[in-house]
């Protein structure tokens, strides 16, 4: 206490010495600038100061200040700093309210000056008095003013980022205020700084308004900070599985199957929904909702509906809970008429179309099988789509039923006659009927001569003369054909037909014009790689290989083309002609060579038998004959010579 006196007395002295300088520098100041009114400045400098000589001590009135020893110097300055807190810039501190004006807030920090602060910085706190303590953010020690510079609101925020930062490095929980609602979720403002809460973290269950929520104050866990953009996403949702899995354990450690609970409609999806059974979440699958078929779980039940469920199954590790509402009522097949039996004849609606048949629900959650077979008679199994359609009210025929398994098989074909019997009463080999052509495959036709009596038209015997690569070539579907009866299998079902027998065959009558080695005219209708098809008379067709399609000049036949073919094989049987057009003119060349040769062996012949004359006539001639060619021989040499 003694020392902090004197410590005062010494700072009274000083300050009484600054004051006396401080009133003789101002005397001085004024008698210079009097002067100057009336006096030339050089006059002045020379009466006020004069250039000293030699070295100059600069620090001679610093030495002589208060007449006090370095070392008494030294321990009043340690003294005096003392008396002052130590403050760095970007620190917080706290400062005492000294006053408060209608601008800024006066703070007293133990500074060797006050700091200001904007009063708008209080707006949070509207009952500030002078005496109050509050944080603040050190921004600089001294503006150009010599001013503390002080921010209650880097301090408020540097303190909130702090405490945010504490809260997820240890998991604890945090205060917030719902300012206003955004895309996808709502911003909470946290001491200061503004934080994220998304939709789906707000609360275990979908919400649909998010309005509610604004304007309250609500605790939360912080999930993730993104330092760089100051980015902030906390989470309400997880403080209530966090309580809800104590729950949880609870609640289905008292789980039994066959336990009937009381829940209420949490969520509803195309598969099932979504039961919340105070606390635990159980999954009411689509199957099990309803005996019937239904399309959709909003047939049934609804958002927030109140209903009971039975437990089917849980699993303890994953918390899983599978539920059932239908199970609460008795099973239809349990109702179903006992009377029922195979052959008995049922009514009903048709709730699926398959593939492989169609469901005819008789009662609800009673179904029988209808299989594309038991449809039609018809042994040319067609799409379950072309008999019957969802919706469709209709009757049937119980095949089979077993209730145990409550399984049931139907069919409508069986409440129409068999048009299988008496068929070859009706379509005797040889008879002549009409078909509709329903399809057509690589090998035949399929025509129907009644409703369920159908036969295949092989594409061999579809025509006598042209050649069909496929049936489409010949007919189309939906058209009428005319057909005879050739082959009928009442037992296995089958009838075949041809359309080609409604005519004579007229290969018998080919045979006699379309002889081997005959020529006959004909047009390239189609040129390929082994050969053409070339259109002769009567409608039929032959076939010129490749090598046989050549003109005599050494071109081969186009499309179109007319020439000349001559039969180089017929085979009735299998109603093929083999033509050729390079054969006409190849024998025609070769003839005309042979005549050739045949003229010079004939010319030939006639030398040879000349010879043989003159020689036989020789030997027959008499001598004075001879007299007579010697004679003659020697007028030829003689001839010669000339």
């Amino acid at each position: 206490m003694a020392k902090k006196q004197e410590a005062e007395k010494e700072l009274a002295a000083k300050n009484a010495e600054l004051q006396g300088a401080d009133t003789k520098v101002v005397k001085d100041t004024e008698k210079i600038e009097s002067e100057a009114d009336s006096t030339l400045i050089d006059q002045i400098k020379s009466t006020t100061w004069s250039t000293p000589e030699g070295d100059f001590d600069w620090d001679a009135d610093e030495k002589a200040f208060g007449n006090y020893s370095e070392a008494e110097r030294s321990k009043l300055e340690e003294q005096y700093a003392g008396t002052f807190n130590q403050i760095n810039q970007g620190e917080i501190i706290e400062g005492v309210v000294v006053s408060i004006n209608n601008k800024d807030v006066v703070l007293n920090v133990g500074f060797k000056s006050d700091g200001l602060v904007a009063k708008t910085e209080f707006r949070d706190l509207p009952d500030l008095k002078v005496g109050d303590t509050v944080d603040v953010f050190v921004e600089s020690q001294e503006d150009a003013n010599g001013q503390l510079v002080l921010s209650r609101k880097r301090a408020k925020t540097q303190k909130s980022w702090e405490a945010i930062n504490e809260a997820l490095e240890n998991d604890a929980i945090i205060d917030g205020f719902v300012k206003s609602r955004t895309k996808g979720g709502l911003i909470v403002d946290i001491k200061g700084v503004e934080a994220f809460l998304p939709g789906s973290q707000i609360d275990i269950k979908p919400i649909r308004d998010y309005d509610i929520y604004v304007g309250k104050t609500m605790e939360f866990k912080v999930v993730k900070i993104n330092h760089e953009f100051k980015n902030v996403v906390v989470s309400h949702k997880v403080l209530i599985e966090d309580d809800l899995e104590n729950q949880k354990s609870e609640i289905v450690a008292k789980l039994e199957k066959g336990q009937v609970l009381e829940g209420t409609v949490k969520n509803i999806t195309d598969f099932g929904v979504f039961i919340d059974l105070g606390g635990v979440d159980g999954l009411l699958h689509i199957t099990d909702i309803s005996w019937g078929r239904i399309e959709h779980p909003k047939e049934v039940l609804a958002l927030d509906q109140t209903i009971n469920v039975v437990v089917l199954d849980f699993d303890d590790e994953k918390k899983r809970i599978a539920l059932g509402l239908k199970q609460l009522s008795a099973h239809p097949w349990e109702s179903l008429d006992t009377t029922l039996a195979v052959g008995s004849k049922v009514k009903g609606k048709i709730v699926t179309v398959a593939d492989y048949g169609a469901f005819l629900e008789i009662i609800p959650g009673v179904e029988g099988l209808i299989h594309v077979s038991e449809m039609s008679w018809s042994q040319n199994l067609r799409s379950p789509q072309e008999f019957l359609k969802v919706g469709d009210e209709i009757e049937a025929q119980i095949l089979t039923l077993d209730r145990d398994e409550r399984k049931m098989s139907l069919g409508i074909k069986q409440l129409t006659p068999d048009p299988w019997k008496n068929i070859t009463e009706r379509y005797p080999v040889g008879s002549k009927q009409k078909a509709v052509v329903k399809n057509m495959t690589n090998f035949g036709v399929f025509v129907e001569l009644e409703d369920g009596i159908d036969g295949l038209i092989h594409i061999s015997d579809l025509s006598w003369s042209k050649k069909i690569n496929h049936p489409n070539e010949f007919t189309k579907v939906g058209e009428t054909l005319d057909v005879v009866v050739l082959e009928l299998d009442e037992e296995n079902r089958k009838l075949s037909l041809g359309h080609k027998q409604l005519e004579e065959n007229p290969w018998d009558t080919f045979e006699t014009i379309f002889t081997e080695g005959s020529i006959h005219e004909g047009t390239v209708i189609k040129v390929g790689d082994k050969g053409d098809i070339v259109a002769l008379q009567y409608g039929v067709e032959g076939f010129c290989p490749s090598k046989h399609s050549v003109k005599e000049d050494g071109s081969a036949l186009k499309v179109d083309d007319t020439a000349e073919f001559k039969i180089i094989e017929f085979n009735k049987e299998n109603k093929r002609l083999v033509i050729s057009h390079s054969r006409i003119w190849e024998e025609a060349k070769e003839e005309a060579r042979k005549e050739e040769s045949n003229s010079r062996k004939k010319d030939a012949k006639s030398a040879s038998n000349a010879v043989k004359k003159v020689k036989d006539s020789v030997e027959k001639s008499t001598l004075g004959d001879l007299d007579v060619l010697a004679q003659l021989k020697e007028q030829m040499e003689g001839g010669d010579k000339k």
